[in-house]
This record gives C-alpha cells, structure tokens and sequence, in this order.
C-alpha cells in the first residue's frame, strides 16, 4: 500500500497551529519533528532517563509537521483542503512566527515500522567469548558463547557501545558460581550474559514494566529458567521494599543507566557488592563523566577500568 506525505515546514511555535489545520481538513495521522533546541530542552528536562553523545542528531534543522492519507484518488480532496488550509494560515495575524508554512507532498510505500529496525541487528562478536544473536538469525557453528536476543520494546541489543562496554567487563569479571545484580535491566541482556558466562544467580531490577515480560522470554530463549533468574520491576532509588528485595551482597553489580541515575544510585549500590567484588557502571556522556567518577568515589569505589567508545563511557570499579 502506498500513502501519501504532507510535509508542513513551520517553526516550534506554529507546530500545534499546523496540526489543528490539518486536523480540521480531515487528516489525523500525523507525526511531529521539532527542532534541535526544543528536542534538547525537553530531554534535560527528563535527564533522569535520557542522556545523548550526540546532541546533533537529535531534532531537526526545520521544525515540520508530517500528514498521511492514503495514497488514492478518494483522498485527493483532503489533500487540497489540507493545503488550503496551510495557505489560510498566512492570512491570519498570529503573535508568532508560522516560519515559511511550505507544503510538500510525496507518495510514499507503506512500511513495516515494528519490524524494520530488525534489518540493522544482526549477529554481533563482543569480547573474545560472546555472540549476540537475534531471535530470528540462524544459530552459526562458533566456538563463542551464544547469547539468543530478541529486545522488544526494551533498551539493550548489545549493538551500542553502553551495553558492549558492559558486555566486555562482564566477561573479564564474571566467575563460575558468582552471583549477579542487574540494575536497570531492559532486555536482560547483562544479567542473561552473566548467567552464561557462569554465574549461579542472576537478580534484574528495571523500572519500566515491560522490561519484567521480554527479559523473561530472553532468559528462557536461552535455557535460563526462572529458578535462578528474577526480574524485580520498581525504582531502585526510591522504593524501600524494592530495596529490600535485592539487598544482599554479590560479586557482580551493573548499572548501564545513565549519569544522574548512576550518581544517586552509588551509595546504595556500595553495600550491595561484596567483598572484592566489582560494580560496572556505563550510559555516560564524556561531559558526565566528572561528576560520575567523583560519586562513585565519595561512595567508597575506586576506578580500576575505564572504556570509551564515541563519546560514551563505561567504568569497573572495587
């Protein structure tokens, strides 16, 4: 099926403008993208979840509103209403900018949005013993340990440098008969690779509630049954009863988060590692990294390793 894209260039400011008139000439489907400065200002906001390497690559240079219809000649009509309706914006005195309102509309073919993302993971070497595989790909005679993934809608396919940094201290840590903590799961993909790489135990704490769901499936797809697997769903920081669910000490901590979560999460991470074990903590931006190795030591870790990767950062701390 083909669809047809209406493109509306405007500014952050005539963006909830444009959707109404788009809106009322009869398109509903629409998609938004703001600009870089307005992207930004929303993800400080929510820093707490978000931290970016890259700032460049989020936003865009024209803010602009996107509107779909079918790609048949019955809509025709509700695309020249459409731009009707962005021309009528001019005539109107608005106390903002509307930016040049230039409409463009292209015929575009239906795509298969939930999985298209599959075509860029592919089977991913890490270290000198793992091989991410997704679910869907063959498994290959390797001599590697083979850790089957299939990430849904949680965070972690080992394809970004937080996780394969992670992925790559785990495997020079994890010892046979360890036990391990996971904090800020997703995928499961750090706990799953612990147990494989020979930990007896394997605890995963997330605070997003569909991450409970896909780590499980992930640890079963990999033989790992949920006798010694257990994935807690909460906020770390804050839940007193969540805390006291994972309290104990193990020899394996991680927390590929990002910095300000890592900064509040250090001092209660410190009496969860036990005695000579480590805490591996990545997901932070070079211009954290300061403020992450300054707390990790005011709680009590000292640094041994640090890796970087494009502007990401990843630390192994005793």
């Amino acid at each position: 099926m083909k669809w047809l894209e209406l493109t509306v260039y405007t500014t952050d400011a005539g963006i909830d403008t444009v959707c109404a008139a788009l809106n009322g000439a009869g398109i509903t489907g629409l998609s938004i993208e703001e600009s870089h400065e307005k992207a930004y200002a929303f993800l400080r906001e929510a820093a707490i979840f978000w931290d970016f390497a890259d700032m460049d690559k989020i936003g865009t240079d024209t803010p602009c509103v996107k509107g779909y219809v079918a790609d048949c000649p019955e809509n025709l009509p509700i695309v020249e209403a459409a731009k009707a309706a962005i021309e009528r914006l001019r005539t109107l005195n608005y106390p903002f900018d509307l930016g040049t309102l230039l409409v463009t509309v292209v015929s575009v073919d239906e795509e298969d949005w939930a999985n298209n993302w599959k075509k860029y993971y592919k089977p991913l070497e890490i270290g000198s013993r793992l091989l991410v595989l997704p679910s869907w790909e063959e498994r290959p005679e390797t001599d590697r340990i083979v850790l089957k993934l299939d990430p849904g809608m949680a965070f972690g396919t080992g394809a970004h440098h937080t996780t394969r940094m992670c992925l790559e201290f785990l495997e020079k840590t994890v010892k046979q008969g360890d036990t391990m903590l996971d904090l800020g799961c997703g995928s499961g993909i750090l706990s799953i690779a612990a147990r494989l790489l020979g930990a007896v135990e394997a605890m995963a704490v997330d605070i997003d509630p569909i991450a409970e769901s896909i780590a499980y499936e992930n640890a079963e797809m990999n033989g790992i049954g949920r006798d010694h697997y257990r994935v807690l769903i909460g906020n770390v920081l804050s839940d007193s009863r969540l805390q006291k669910k994972i309290a104990g000490q193990y020899p394996v901590v991680a927390a590929n988060i990002v910095a300000d979560v890592i900064i509040a999460l250090a001092p209660i991470a410190r009496p969860l590692v036990a005695p000579g074990g480590v805490f591996l903590v990545s997901g932070i931006i070079d211009e954290r990294v300061d403020e992450v190795v300054a707390a990790l030591r005011n709680s009590g870790f000292t640094v041994s390793e640090h890796s970087r990767a494009e502007g990401w950062n990843a630390f192994l701390c005793r």
